[in-house]
């Protein structure tokens, strides 16, 4: 990929990374929880273990991409990063009692958590011409997903759960070796914002895009915890459950490859809002109907929407929101606060009423998105967006 004027894009460099980074995901964000099932954790213990990555998302990642803005290495700390959490997590090897557990999650999830919010900026920083052609190199993420989803799906449907730690192990391991062939884009150089980041933080728009986003992801955290537990108890197999998971981000690589036309188009104040509405709609469908097998793959095609388009408006919102020099930390506050604090408050709260009325958590998840739905389309109003 060649932008007029300026440096190459190493696409399939920056797509390599993308694609272990969610093929990771691929692989444990629908069978983890079945994996801590299976060593006998209850829903509250899963609910809680689970949590514990989102949670570190609102301390590592600033923390992170405080030192990245200030030192202009962001392309050294993702692969510091990649490196110790790989480390970190080989710890579940060693035991699987439950605070063995809980520290191996706190802490690789520490370090990888400074990942990814560096490795998009360092992406923007190669599409400072075009960012509409982020959702190219993105959409190879989901096809990591897709693959990975799908295969570990029908490999534990063949063979024991208990080989998921040796695939996360393995994917850790290939993010950071793909890291190392990602090149430092000519823009990568520190710079200072005219504006500080409080008084950003402060304006109106700012505020509700990332209100939003913790409601969001609040219903995305039940989501990733209990939706795999969820079809299982509908007596879903393991790999009827992974072509579930991977058929919303089949429909996600769709949206991917079509949405650099439809941000110019509608603009991220109009997407996000649908986004939310449809999320509003998806939840209700899971909780309510999940025994129609059809009905269930129309609502996991909304995930293009719920997560492919949401994500691609907010990435975009805080390309125009924040200055260069603000956008290491703008990147690390969205994953901590959006998809760390309230995917992790959705995570343990579904724990919690899981026993109770496992309707209840989608329930919650919906009316989280239809509150958003407000926040954005009344308070999210700026002249840049």
């Amino acid at each position: 990929m060649q932008q007029e004027g300026s440096e190459p894009v190493p696409y399939w460099r920056l797509s390599a990374f993308y694609f272990c980074f969610f093929g990771l995901l691929g692989a444990l964000f629908p069978y983890w929880s079945l994996y801590l099932k299976s060593l006998g954790f209850s829903a509250a213990d899963i609910g809680l273990l689970l949590a514990l990555p989102m949670a570190t998302k609102v301390v590592a990642p600033n923390l992170w991409g405080w030192l990245a803005d200030h030192t202009g290495q962001r392309l050294l700390i993702i692969r510091v990063g990649a490196l110790l959490s790989c480390v970190c997590f080989s710890g579940i090897f060693l035991s699987q009692q439950f605070w063995v557990v809980a520290m191996v999650m706190i802490g690789y999830s520490f370090f990888w958590n400074a990942v990814l919010p560096q490795q998009e900026v360092v992406t923007t920083s190669f599409l400072r011409e075009t960012p509409e052609n982020y959702s190219r190199v993105r959409l190879w993420g989901s096809i990591g997903f897709i693959i990975f989803v799908l295969g570990s799906g029908a490999w534990f449907d063949a063979y024991s759960i208990d080989s998921l730690p040796l695939i996360g192990f393995l994917l850790l391991a290939g993010i950071f070796i793909t890291s190392l062939a990602v090149p430092t884009p000519h823009q990568q150089k520190h710079q200072r914002a005219s504006q500080p980041f409080l008084s950003v933080l402060r304006q109106p728009a700012v505020a509700a895009f990332f209100v939003a986003g913790i409601l969001m992801q609040f219903s995305h955290g039940i989501y990733y915890s209990f939706f795999s537990i969820y079809m299982e108890t509908q007596g879903y197999s393991r790999g009827v459950i992974g072509v579930l998971w991977s058929v919303g981000v089949v429909a996600e690589v769709v949206l991917f490859m079509v949405m650099h036309r439809l941000l110019p188009l509608f603009g991220v104040r109009l997407i996000m809002s649908v986004c939310l509405l449809l999320a509003t709609l998806r939840w209700l469908t899971i909780g309510y109907f999940p025994e129609l097998l059809w009905l269930l793959i129309l609502a996991q095609t909304l995930h293009a929407f719920t997560f492919g388009a949401y994500h691609s408006a907010g990435i975009d919102c805080i390309r125009r929101l924040f200055e260069p020099g603000n956008q290491g930390k703008a990147q690390a506050l969205y994953s901590a606060f959006c998809l760390g604090l309230g995917g992790a408050i959705g995570s343990w709260l579904g724990g919690l009423v899981w026993d109770y009325r496992s309707l209840l958590a989608f329930e919650m998840g919906a009316a989280a998105c239809f509150i958003a739905v407000f926040v954005i389309w009344f308070r999210l109003r700026d002249e840049r967006l």
